[in-house]
Order: C-alpha cells, then structure tokens, then sequence
C-alpha cells in the first residue's frame, strides 16, 4: 500500500512538473511573438511575470530588460540591472547590458565606465570572458569584445577565444589577425582545418593580388619557415589551387610527399582538378610524376588512366591511330582483366564515340562483361555497353542491358541511373509513355542530381504532349537530342531549325531554341547562340526556360565575348526576376565580382 501511494505521489508530482513547465514553454512563446510583433507592453508584463516565477532564469530577465527598453523605460531598466548586480550572484556581463542602457540615451561616459567595470571582471576570474565578450559582441561593440577575448587568453592559457575573435577580425577588416586566428585553431586541433578553409574562401579570390589572397600566402609562408610542418605546405597548396596556380600547388604537393612518402593521392586529387580546368601541361606533369613515383601497379595504373583520359579530351581525329595504339599497348602490360576494367571502358568509349569503332567497342565490353568481375564492375560496363548500343541506335538491345542493371545493383545510384537511361533510351525511340512512367518514379529518387533530370524531361514529354496528340514537334525533338547526343551537331540544328520554321508559336519552340543555342555553344558559334537566347527572353520571359537563357547569354558574354556589362545586366535580371531560379547564387557572386564589390 505504502508503495502504491508513493508511486501515486510521484507521478502527481511528474505531472505538475510537466504541466508547470508547459505553461512556462507556452508563455514565453506568447512573450515572444508579442515582441516580435512589436507589442512590447504586452510581452514586458509576461516576462516579469516568468521572471518572478523563475528567478534564476536570466533570459527571461534580459527579455524584460529588452522590453522596457523598447519601451523606453531607461531608468526601470537601470533600476533592475543595478538590483540583479547587487543580489550577491556574479554576472558581469550585465555591466555590458548596463552600459548600452546608458549607450541607448546617449550617455557614453557612464556607458564606458560600465563596459570597463565589465572588463575589469576578468581580473577577479577569466572565466567570465565568455559571456562578457559574447554580451559585447551582440551589440556590435567589436573593439571591446576583441579586449575582453584578448585579456581573457592572456590571463589563462586554458581560454581560447580564436574562433570569437576570427570572426570580428575578418568583420573589421583585419585580414592578417584574423588569419591568424584561424591557423592558431587549426594548430591546436587539425580537424578544424576544412572550417577554417571555409572561412578563408569568403575573402580570397581566384587572383593572385587579391589582398586577402596576399596577405594568408605571406602568413603561410612566415610560418612553414618558422615551423616546417606540412600543414602549411597544405593550406599553400589550397591557396593556390583557389587561384588555379596548379604548377605552385603541384610544388606543395611533392613537398608534402617527400615528406609523408608513399600516400599519392593529394597530387592525385590535383591532376584530376588541374585536368579538369584544362591545364593540361600541368597536368601531364603531375601524371608523369605519379607514375614515376608509383610504388604499386594500382598507382601506375591511376596514373596512366588518368594521362590516357587527358590524351583523349585533347586528341585531334588525325591523333586516334596513336591514341589506340597507347591504349592497346597500356592493356597488353597490365592485362584485359577486372583491375584493368575502368581503363577498358574508357577504352571502348573513345572507340565507340570517337574513333568510329562502334562494333569493336560492342564486341570488347561483351568480352569484358563475361570476365570475373564484382557485381558492380559488371554493372558498370553493362552502362557502358548500353550506352554505345544507344549511340548505334540498338535501342532494344540497350534497354535489356538497363534493365539487367537496375536488377544487379537495386540499392546503388547506378541502378537510378540506368532506369533513367531507360526512359530517355524510350523517349529516343519515341516511346514517350513509357519513358513517363520510368521518370515518375525517378522523380522521387534519393539522388537530387537523378530527380532534377528525370523532372526535366517528364516536363518536356508532358507540356508537349497535351497540345499535340500526334506528338509530331515532341518527336522531332527527341531525334534531334539523339542526335547530339552522337555528336551529329550539324544534322540536330538541321532538326531543330525544322521545328523553329514548321511548328513555329507551339509550346516546344522554346525548347528547341535552348537545346539549339547550346548547340551552337558547343561549336563556338557564340553570336548564334545569343540571338536564340535573345530571342527566348523576348518571347518566353515568362516561362520555365527563361532564367536558363539569362545565365546562358551572361556566360557567353563574360567568358566568350568579353562583353561584361552585358553580362552584368543578365545575371541581374536573375537576381530581381528569378529568385527560385538554380542560377540566382552563382548570378549573384558573378554580378557581384563584375560590379568589383568585395566578395566576403
């Protein structure tokens, strides 16, 4: 009995507890929204009312104090803040709250003497720093949150106040302090390094002479000489791979790897970024370094795929018999087999897309796939196989191989991509829907990448299915995509300046004009491009396609034309027209960075 009666009390007691603190949590959020709504009377009666209930609760005093501010009861204000000062509990930082009640009516004086008295705080414990700092940082009194921080540190070496006084350096400006700051973070604990390199690209830029560019290298410098530590060789590195000086990364890399020795992959990662900018004189460098300095067969091989890859992306139609023959020989060295099986697909691609050797790239990755290969190695040379077998319009056959994909690997991304190859492989043939089908089920995909195409062409088979029952324009416009995709560029311009003439003012004109405008990119006929952009902005300024036009022409005249206040006005008209648009934070940096505004 008497447990049962003890049991009874305490769940009485649980549940006062919790109905009491629920009332609290409900009043505040009134208090809250009232002072948000600027109804301060309101909200200053409910927080004195939380505040005398919980005594120790100092948000619920401050936001009685922010009321009758806004109210402009200075002097009730004062009154409280000097009581809860004398009630013999140590908070400091309200000397800073006291300050700005002063600071609020114009008394600087008195406001000085309390942001001092508050300082002076530290004297008795650094502890304290924490909380006076943070008080002067939320009323942007930066200068004496860096004295408190900085008096804080030099009274204890168990403080750090890097990270605080990092942010305000790089707010007033103070470039070399707070990078400073930042790299002592990172001394005392390395993994702060990818947020601190964060940071860093707030204020550097892609040129050299920027000043936050100059000022970190001459940091990074001053300290490998102090300290030789590889950090520094790493964070010079990522310096110069921001401002695509390549060559000088590549200079830190090796020093890191002669120092480390075996580990290759950070010059790894750069031939992958060097090649990627087209600075493939870097890059080949890099490449030939990896391979002289391979202490495995897996290396030399990476390193070779990745010159084969470069050789490939730069080879003129004259150079394929040699490119082949590199192939043909790296193969014969490290063997037609599951190591060498990404080497093989990229083999047969350049076959196949390239050097007009379709039936030999089929027969090679039929071969290949019956190999002792991982599921996933089988997977992906099946994608590869497919898509040849799409490229020479075997579209049956293709869509089996998809098929057998999606069922190999079920829970990969390939599987999501091979049932997305199956849709775009139907709307090629012109069998839209079942392509429609395969896309509605993609649109729910894990991968944003996969649902953002799948929702692309779901739309373009929808809109322009409705209108026309014969799909007639729809498929002329699927042969046209076939056709660049086999890089027939001349013969997918013919088909879509079909459309533009023949099925002119129906829903796919605007389609066709974009998919024509890259095209036109793509050759380098830039003055073409543009007038299909023009054109789309005159005509569909109110339509899905209109902001891909707008970035589209502003990337042809800042990087081809070398028009940039045209390309200003397009990335603006972004910016104030496009909000929702995948566009408008690349359009705001570019319109930005073209203005000369400081980019931080």
């Amino acid at each position: 009995m008497f447990h049962y009666i003890y049991g009874m009390r305490k769940l009485c007691l649980i549940l006062f507890l919790f109905t009491v603190t629920a009332g609290f949590s409900q009043s505040d959020a009134l208090a809250n929204n009232y002072y948000e709504q600027g109804q301060f009377q309101k909200a200053l009666s409910i927080y004195e009312k939380l505040s005398k209930q919980n005594p120790y609760r100092l948000d619920y005093f401050m936001s009685m104090i922010a009321s009758n501010q806004q109210l402009e009861n200075f002097s009730e204000a004062e009154k409280l803040l000097k009581e809860k000062l004398g009630d013999g509990r140590n908070f400091p930082q309200l000397y800073v709250e006291l300050g700005y009640n002063y600071s609020l009516q114009n008394k600087e004086e008195l406001a000085l003497q309390y942001f001092n008295k508050a300082i002076e705080a530290l004297d008795q414990n650094p502890n304290f720093a924490y909380n006076i700092g943070a008080s002067f940082q939320k009323y942007s009194l930066l200068d004496e949150a860096v004295t408190t921080y900085e008096k804080g540190m030099a009274l204890s070496d168990k403080m750090d106040f890097n990270s605080q006084l990092a942010q305000i350096y790089g707010e007033q400006g103070k470039l070399e302090k707070m990078f400073d700051s930042y790299l002592n973070l990172i001394e005392k604990n390395l993994s702060f390094k990818a947020v601190a390199q964060r940071y860093f690209s707030l204020y550097t830029t892609e040129d050299p002479a920027n000043e936050a560019n100059v000022i970190l290298k001459k940091i990074l410098l001053q300290r490998s000489q102090q300290n030789p530590d590889i950090l520094y060789n790493d964070l010079l590195s990522w310096l110069f791979i921001q401002q695509k000086e390549y060559k000088k990364a590549f200079t830190q890399e090796k020093a890191i790897y002669k120092r480390i020795g075996e580990d290759l992959s950070g010059i790894t990662d750069l031939a992958y970024i060097a090649i990627a900018d087209e600075d493939y004189d870097t890059g080949r460098e890099i490449v030939n370094y990896i391979i002289d300095n391979s202490f495995t067969p897996q290396n030399r091989l990476q390193g070779n795929q990745i010159l084969m890859k470069m050789e490939v992306k730069t080879a003129k139609p004259k150079d394929y018999p040699e490119v082949e023959k590199k192939f043909e020989k790296l193969l014969d060295e490290f063997g037609r087999n599951r190591e060498t099986y990404l080497l093989q697909i990229d083999y047969n691609h350049f076959l196949a897309f390239q050097n007009n050797k379709k039936e030999l790239a089929i027969e090679n990755l039929k071969t290949l796939a019956k190999k002792d290969l991982t599921v996933y190695q089988e997977a992906r040379v099946k994608m590869e196989l497919a898509d040849i077998l799409v490229f020479d319009e075997k579209f049956n056959e293709a869509l089996i191989y998809y098929s057998q994909i999606q069922k190999k690997v079920q829970s990969d991304v390939l599987a999501q991509e091979a049932r997305f190859k199956v849709a775009r492989t139907s709307y090629f043939k012109g069998d839209f829907e079942w392509a429609q089908v395969q896309l509605d089920v993609l649109k729910k995909s894990t991968s944003q990448l996969m649902a953002n195409d799948a929702m692309q062409l779901s739309l373009l088979i929808r809109d322009n299915s409705l209108e026309d029952s014969t799909q007639t324009a729809l498929k002329k416009y699927a042969r046209a995509d076939l056709l660049e995709f086999q890089d027939k560029d001349a013969e997918a311009i013919a088909v879509l300046e079909d459309i533009l003439t023949n099925n002119k003012g129906e829903k796919i004109e605007d389609e066709a004009l974009l998919k024509q405008g890259e095209i036109y990119e793509k050759k380098g006929e830039y003055e073409k491009a543009e007038a299909n952009y023009l054109k789309i902005i005159e005509f569909y300024n109110e339509d899905i396609l209109a902001d891909d036009a707008h970035y589209r022409l502003a990337k042809i005249y800042e990087e081809k034309l070398n028009q940039p206040d045209k390309a200003k006005a397009q990335y603006e008209a972004i910016i104030f027209n496009f909000a929702d648009s995948i566009y408008y934070v690349d359009a705001r940096k570019k319109y930005r960075a073209l203005r000369g505004d400081a980019i931080n």
